[in-house]
């Protein structure tokens, strides 16, 4: 509630940063916005011609298949990666002034969301014409999609931590997120592995995120109980850590920045 209320009292500088966080990342670019949606389609067209012979040729819907865990995935690594620099690019601005330093982390996550809603609507585009049965139960992917930007969120704010004392971290976060696309079952199935390896996918929240879209768009059930846990769990967990983080470090960031 008091993040709530200081955004609300922010409300215009908060609006401010995410319009020019939105602008920043299309200046001088020929196409602007066109990237936001070109970038992952063309990702999805690669994926689509290398993997589909090994792991389309029997599945249904791969195109969608594909299409879901590339959207989540791109969301994930932009959000967060973007939102690691926050405070170090911004030192600037609040060593002169007291404000939240959190408030530059949130706008680059809503700029990142704006994004990622953009994709969603090629995305259903895409389901519509691989004749995807809509039903109300899309209305439920509200709640990974709100689940998701809580986590992301908490993983922003760890990152964004850590890089203003070790600058290393983006090094290491370029390569963890590589193993985690591998690990996300974004181009392949998990089913071919054994249930106990199955259920150790369950230990990695991107993962978790991806399958609910899956479940929804592409077998047409809500998830289980276990699923939606999850997706709240790990939300939470992550905010939390960071929001602890946050508060525990915010006086020495002015001394590191």
């Amino acid at each position: 509630m008091e993040i709530l209320q200081s955004l609300k009292r922010r409300q215009f500088l908060f609006e401010e940063l995410v319009k020019r966080d939105f602008r920043k990342k299309y200046k001088r670019t020929i196409l602007g916005m066109g990237w936001s949606i070109l970038s992952p389609l063309l990702t999805l067209l690669v994926m689509k011609l290398v993997f589909t012979q090994f792991f389309g040729r029997t599945m249904a819907h791969y195109t969608i298949y594909l299409f879901c865990g590339n959207l989540l995935f791109h969301y994930y690594r932009e959000s967060t990666s973007t939102g690691m620099s926050s405070l170090v690019n911004n030192a600037s601005i609040f060593t002169k002034i007291n404000i939240p330093k959190y408030l530059f982390l949130f706008s680059h996550n809503v700029a990142a969301l704006i994004n990622f809603s953009i994709n969603i609507g090629i995305f259903f585009i895409f389901c519509l014409v691989d004749r995807i049965d809509f039903s109300w139960r899309f209305f439920l992917l509200f709640y990974p999609v709100v689940c998701f930007l809580i986590f992301n969120l908490g993983v922003g704010l760890v990152l964004s931590a850590l890089y203003v004392f070790f600058r290393d971290v983006r090094y290491l976060y370029d390569v963890f997120t590589l193993l985690l696309m591998y690990l996300s079952a974004i181009f392949y199935s998990i089913e071919s592995f054994p249930a106990l390896y199955q259920k150790c996918f369950l230990l990695n929240p991107v993962f978790v995120y991806i399958s609910y879209f899956r479940t929804v768009v592409l077998a047409g059930e809500v998830p289980g109980l276990l699923v939606h846990a999850l997706c709240i769990g790990y939300a939470l967990v992550a905010f939390g850590i960071g929001a602890y983080i946050y508060k525990k470090y915010n006086h020495q960031f002015l001394y590191y920045v």
